[in-house]
């Protein structure tokens, strides 16, 4: 039988795990702070900010630059006294994570890295709108696998999201329904992975060994990713806003509810249905079965129908015809107008969030929305008297569900960077 270990042995244990864990706490903390910084920023400043004595600071950064997590800039020239300041900034190259989206008008691939660079991306614009899942997912990922070709020799992958729209079983990581695209109970993951191919050669472990990339896909809503890419405008980065609602425009309407920079997503990760809101019980049959939802109305086709525009117009041209005059584009955006204000009016009475963002169509069309927008909100929001309701149109991307899932990979080593570094 085995002796007991002595109780000098386990309070020997006992402070090793200490240091252990502080120690993974304090790289975090140090990681976090320079990739929260807008500019680069000195050792001294993260002193400052995290508290920690710039010995342990310095430390701890020279584990996070020898671990390809951090950089350091080559300090300027000084001709007064002392060393020179040698500024951090997030590490490129090092590090990437592969995000994936499928829309119902395109599919996407895009690898970005720790600095927030986009190394390699695909963006194939395409009606996807009944497709098989199995095909278009095999075909997803032989377009990542062109872009993981791109990458640099030293890059490690950290992981791999891929964006649907629709409801997600996120924990299962399966889609439950995408009315638009006509899925409905799908797993993902094998058909996309065996698009990609073989993993040996893109497929990557981080510094302990354990597998960070490789086979694992995580699989979020595409409007929860895409409201993280804005309010995350590079990894670890905050944005202007913390608490918004996020409406992402396609063939139909995503949505998303942010609060302190994150997404919200309810109780099975099912909230931000906007488009799904009904706005006319009378009105016109949805994919989803109901009637007069918001899609029907401010979708991207459903604005092009109203507005008598050949379906494949895009929304610049929407709203080129718009300012032009014409009848039909003046009379669409002001019925997509109306019926958003109805659907958010009810949004913002219920949560108390009076930020809307706009993208995809909607964004480009942003501007010629927002009157009548906030007429109808200023109308319908009980709060509106005393916090007026404000519209803002997210910065224009390709793929945002892309960039978000990117994103959420990349923060497991700004979170985790002891895994990394180690």
């Amino acid at each position: 039988m085995p002796s007991r270990p002595g109780a000098g042995a386990v309070a020997t244990a006992r402070r090793s795990a200490r240091q252990s864990t502080l120690r993974e706490a304090n790289l975090a903390l140090v990681a976090a702070t320079v990739f929260a910084a807008e500019e680069p920023i000195s050792r001294a400043g993260v002193s400052s900010l995290t508290s920690l004595t710039r010995s342990t600071v310095s430390r701890l950064v020279d584990d996070l630059v020898a671990g390809g997590v951090l950089d350091e800039i080559a300090p300027a020239a000084v001709t007064g006294p002392g060393r020179p300041a040698t500024p951090l900034r997030p590490a490129a190259g090092r590090f990437g994570a592969l995000g994936l989206q499928v829309n119902a008008g395109y599919l996407a691939a895009r690898l970005m890295d720790l600095s927030g660079r986009v190394l390699a991306e695909r963006v194939l614009d395409d009606d996807l709108i009944g497709s098989g899942p199995a095909p278009t997912l095999r075909r997803l990922g032989g377009i990542a696998r062109g872009v993981l070709a791109e990458r640099p020799d030293r890059l490690t992958l950290v992981g791999t999201g891929l964006a649907l729209p629709g409801i997600v079983d996120v924990a299962a990581g399966h889609l439950l329904s995408a009315p638009n695209l006509g899925w409905s109970d799908v797993d993902p993951t094998p058909d996309l992975l065996a698009g990609l191919g073989p993993d040996g050669d893109w497929a990557a472990g981080g510094r302990s060994g354990a597998p960070v990339g490789g086979l694992h896909v995580r699989v979020g809503n595409e409007a929860d990713l895409a409201a993280r890419a804005f309010a995350e405008p590079a990894p670890g980065r905050r944005g202007p806003l913390s608490d918004f609602v996020f409406l992402s425009g396609e063939v139909g309407i995503g949505g998303a509810i942010v609060l302190d920079g994150a997404a919200w997503s309810g109780r099975h990760g099912w909230a931000g249905e906007i488009g799904h809101v009904c706005v006319d019980p009378d009105g016109p049959r949805c994919r989803c079965g109901s009637t007069g939802c918001l899609e029907q109305y401010a979708g991207r086709r459903a604005m092009l129908a109203a507005a008598g525009l050949p379906a494949d117009t895009s929304p610049a041209e929407l709203a080129v015809q718009a300012r032009a005059g014409h009848p039909g584009a003046v009379a669409a955006i002001a019925e997509a107008s109306r019926a958003l204000g109805i659907a958010l009016a009810g949004v913002v009475n219920v949560l108390d969030i009076p930020t809307i963002v706009l993208s995809g169509h909607l964004g480009q069309v942003g501007d010629l929305l927002a009157p009548e927008l906030t007429q109808v909100l200023g109308e319908r929001v009980l709060s509106a008297r005393w916090v007026a309701p404000e519209i803002t149109v997210a910065p224009e991307d390709l793929a945002p569900g892309a960039t978000g899932a990117a994103l959420l990979e990349l923060h497991g080593v700004i979170a985790d960077p002891a895994r990394y570094v180690d």
